[in-house]
């Protein structure tokens, strides 16, 4: 558990705070991600977790163990954690073998050497390396050395693994069956895991929980799913995955949870907070995948005349940019995707339709 997390640095005589009041609890055997973008603060979290870093403030605690207050901090080999990094950090000189057992013989609560010969076997098996036990490590590609650093981090069996985007320095094809393996063996080993990334598909499909950061502070924590389609602000929505972000004001509300907004120039049905009432300016949100376009109006609300500017092959999906037309003007765009062979021409004209459980109102 990580309550209150405070971290600063000293830059020129004054204090730079990197992470402030950070709180968030990994239940046992799940998967935790925190994502943001670059400089918000999620390595340095890591980091202390890790005891790499000393916290200026909060707890962080394990399995009942409290490891760091503003003052006290156990080191980072008594915490009965493991981490991979970045980098890999394989030491080139070693083979794979000795690269897996290494830590297990020399960390201050080194095995018996038949025990860490055996404990580093069952670790590179894990990780299917075991055939490559006696193979110099600098032969082994990226993806190999990556499961390396895994294998030496789950060695010696930790209570909790801190993963720093080990994925970003594979290309995108090793990095999605990485991931894919990644989560399988988490999954199977019952492993608690703590990663660090900025990419949001590894972190919405490996991840059981997502923590975004922004400015060293956690804006939203939710499933993948509530992350996507519920965010909490307009950060997380735009940040997480591609998205629609139209300008509107509330202008009557239903007792359903419903109310009709003006965007476009036009009424949209949308559910909508209580606390936004009639005449506040708002954010209408809505995924381009939840767009659907058609050839003449179907008879259901929020269908929008629009005008296609531009189709994008992308491969299994194409996206669409419309304009939405008020009579021949236009008065706002916005970019839906959908299946390749259903795709419209450039300079057709469609029919928008947003379904109204798709959308969600953020203040603006």
């Amino acid at each position: 558990m990580v309550d209150g997390l405070e971290k600063h640095y000293e830059l020129d005589g004054a204090e730079v705070p990197v992470v402030t009041g950070v709180t968030f609890t990994i239940e046992p055997g799940t998967f935790t991600s925190l994502l943001g973008p670059s400089g918000c603060g999620k390595t340095t979290t890591l980091r202390c977790v890790a005891g790499l870093e000393t916290s200026n403030g909060g707890e962080i605690s394990l399995d009942g163990t409290v490891l760091s207050t503003g003052t006290r901090h156990v080191p980072p080999d008594q915490r009965d954690v493991g981490m991979v990094f970045q980098n890999y950090a394989i030491w080139p000189h070693m083979t794979v073998f000795a690269n897996a057992v290494f830590p297990l013989q020399v960390s201050s609560g080194r095995l018996p050497k038949k025990e860490a010969r055996q404990r580093a076997m069952e670790a590179l098996e894990l990780v299917q390396l075991d055939r490559f036990a006696h193979r110099p490590a600098t032969a082994l590609s990226g993806g190999q050395q990556q499961r390396l650093a895994l294998a030496r981090a789950l060695a010696h069996r930790p209570r909790l693994l801190l993963l720093d985007e080990p994925l970003s320095n594979l290309d995108a094809k090793l990095r999605d069956t990485m991931r894919n393996e990644l989560r399988s063996l988490q999954q199977r080993l019952g492993i608690t895991a703590l990663y660090v990334t900025h990419d949001q598909s590894e972190a919405l499909s490996m991840s059981d929980r997502v923590a975004v950061m922004n400015q060293g502070r956690i804006v939203q924590e939710a499933t993948p799913r509530d992350l996507y389609f519920r965010p909490a602000d307009r950060f997380v929505a735009d940040f997480v995955g591609r998205v629609n972000l139209i300008p509107a004001i509330v202008r009557d509300r239903a007792d359903d949870g419903t109310a009709v907004v003006e965007a476009f120039g036009r009424g949209l049905v949308t559910p909508c907070p209580s606390d936004l009432g009639a005449g506040r300016e708002v954010t209408v949100t809505f995924r381009p995948e939840s767009v659907r376009w058609h050839e003449t109006a179907p008879d259901r609300p929020n269908v929008l005349p629009a005008r296609v500017a531009r189709v994008e092959f992308l491969g299994e999906i194409v996206e669409v940019e419309a304009e939405v037309l008020d009579g021949d003007t236009a008065v706002g765009s916005l970019v839906a995707r959908g299946a390749p062979l259903d795709s419209p021409a450039a300079g057709s004209s469609v029919f928008i339709e947003l379904a109204p459980q798709a959308c969600r109102v953020l203040a603006a």
